[in-house]
């Protein structure tokens, strides 16, 4: 893990072939606990390629001075993204 919240990363490599590319990467919140927005790819082992985009909501909390993850979701493809997106809207726009 890391110290720095600007570090941390969903990038994962094994045996020197990166499986998970992260694309980009928003921080919602910072602080003892701290939400991460990443966009990434995942390798297809299969295919010899990446994926399509992917999002994660990662929650970390700051233990020792390391970041420790606390729990995520995964939002596995662009039309579960948009769907959330549509829900939050509305939900907003009826406040």
């Amino acid at each position: 893990m890391s110290s720095d919240v600007n570090e941390l990363t969903v990038n994962y490599e094994e045996d020197g072939v990166v499986l998970v590319k992260e694309l980009d990467k928003e921080i919602l919140s910072k602080g003892a606990w701290t939400t991460i927005l990443f966009k990434y790819q995942q390798f297809n082992k299969t295919k010899g390629e990446f994926g399509p985009e992917q999002y994660t909501i990662r929650r970390y909390q700051k233990r020792s001075g390391e970041y420790v993850t606390k729990s995520k979701f995964n939002i596995s493809s662009k039309v579960q993204a948009q769907k959330i997106i549509e829900i939050l809207n509305k939900w907003i726009g009826e406040e």
